[in-house]
């Protein structure tokens, strides 16, 4: 693909995104996403987090296999999730599920620092070499079991969660800031909806759900964290 190729396909992923917010405009309560959101989804290089031989389809707005059993989300579902944080430039963020570094990535532009955490080490050890290769230094990916959080750094003004647990893990709640947004998918295999949760500065809870979402299942049992790597 040259150069001319792959900015024709992401400004068709951008109008994609675009179109499929303004449907479900009943259902989000609004019908964009936010600017910086949609500038940074235009910009990451997507192509280069998926396997060589589906790089043709990087820009379609679908999941795309990674191996492992794992997929890379939909452009869609990154945007909307992403747009759900409200990332601000000073925050400090924790993903679970680093999957190929793609999430880590978007969220690099957009934040002060990036902890991630994937429990797939081969993919761990793909997204970390992927992210130093295209420069994003403010990113830390750690291989262990995402349920647990990342005590070290917290707590986090946002989280993010892209697998999902029956509940939402208590750890994750724990180790969120007073006045911060998690994004997360909950439910058993076939009922999933991915859930807004917000902590107050007094520390109550509130939950909203979004859209019904399917993903893979969030493992909630093994040790709390494998090797460190950044």
């Amino acid at each position: 693909m040259d150069v001319q190729q792959i900015d024709l396909m992401r400004q068709q992923m951008v109008a994609d995104i675009v179109a499929v917010t303004v449907f479900l405009t009943p259902r989000l309560g609004k019908a964009a996403l936010n600017a910086r959101v949609i500038e940074v989804m235009g910009k990451v290089p997507r192509h280069e987090f998926v396997p060589v031989e589906l790089r043709a389809h990087a820009y379609l707005n679908r999941p795309l296999p990674v191996g492992y059993d794992k997929t890379i989300s939909q452009p869609f579902m990154v945007a909307l999730m992403t747009d759900l944080l409200e990332p601000q430039p000073g925050d400090a963020v924790l993903e679970v599920g680093a999957g190929v570094g793609y999430q880590a990535a978007i969220l690099a532009e957009l934040v002060k620092q990036v902890y991630s955490i994937e429990i797939v080490e081969e993919l761990a050890l793909g997204a970390i070499r992927r992210l130093q290769r295209l420069g994003y230094r403010n990113v830390e990916v750690r291989i262990g079991n995402g349920y647990y959080g990342w005590p070290e750094h917290a707590l986090f003004d946002k989280i993010i969660v892209t697998a999902a647990p029956d509940l939402i893990p208590p750890p994750l709640i724990a180790q969120l800031k007073p006045g911060g947004r998690m994004v997360i998918p909950t439910g058993i295999s076939d009922k999933q909806q991915l859930v807004l949760l917000e902590k107050a500065g007094n520390g109550k809870l509130t939950t909203k759900e979004i859209l019904p979402v399917r993903f893979s299942e969030l493992e909630q049992g093994g040790n709390l964290a494998g090797a460190l790597s950044s």
